[in-house]
């Protein structure tokens, strides 16, 4: 895939936005990746959830993305930045994952650092969220090197596969990306 397809690259990363096309890539990631990312996230795995994820993306309040390997042009993870406010508060909340075969390479770190760069940017948001479950680990650490502050635990805050789950609240800002 030529560079000019992406939003931004990186050195092994490019991001775009997440395409109809995608679909039979994407969701055979997903069903492969089903089991890693269990208990914390569902992605759509099946083309009707597919399009119906996809869909989502075309209102103004979200912007769906996929992270690819400029290698290969293969979709290494999903990000998305829902629930946009405008005005004064000028916020997303994030959400993320990484497919198996991609997942422990630093891919997800570059590419979400480009999402950021690119939500502060283009998006002209000054604050993006990470709700991240007590127990997720890798995505703790993933925060956390992308220079998130911990704000907070909310309980049973999102229903994720058949069960509300408490979240810790993540959040960067604009001024914090700026060294």
């Amino acid at each position: 895939m030529s560079d000019d397809a992406y939003l931004l690259t990186g050195p092994r990363v490019g991001l775009r936005h997440l395409q109809d096309e995608d679909m039979a890539e994407f969701t055979e990631r997903a069903r492969e990746s089903a089991e890693f990312h269990h208990p914390w996230v569902a992605l759509p795995a099946r083309p009707e959830d597919f399009t119906a994820y996809r869909q989502r993306f075309d209102e103004p309040d979200r912007e769906g993305f996929v992270l690819c390997e400029r290698g290969t042009g293969g979709i290494a993870g999903g990000a998305a930045v829902n629930n946009i406010v405008r005005g004064a508060f000028q916020s997303g909340a994030l959400g993320y994952g990484a497919f198996v075969h991609a997942a422990g390479r630093g891919l997800m770190a570059e590419g979400l650092r480009l999402l950021l760069r690119h939500a502060f940017g283009e998006l002209g948001l000054h604050r993006i969220e990470a709700n991240v479950q007590p127990g997720n680990e890798p995505s703790l650490r993933l925060v956390r090197r992308l220079g998130f502050r911990r704000e907070g635990l909310s309980p049973d805050f999102l229903f994720i596969n058949g069960a509300w789950r408490d979240h810790e609240r993540w959040a960067i800002t604009t001024e914090m990306t700026r060294n």
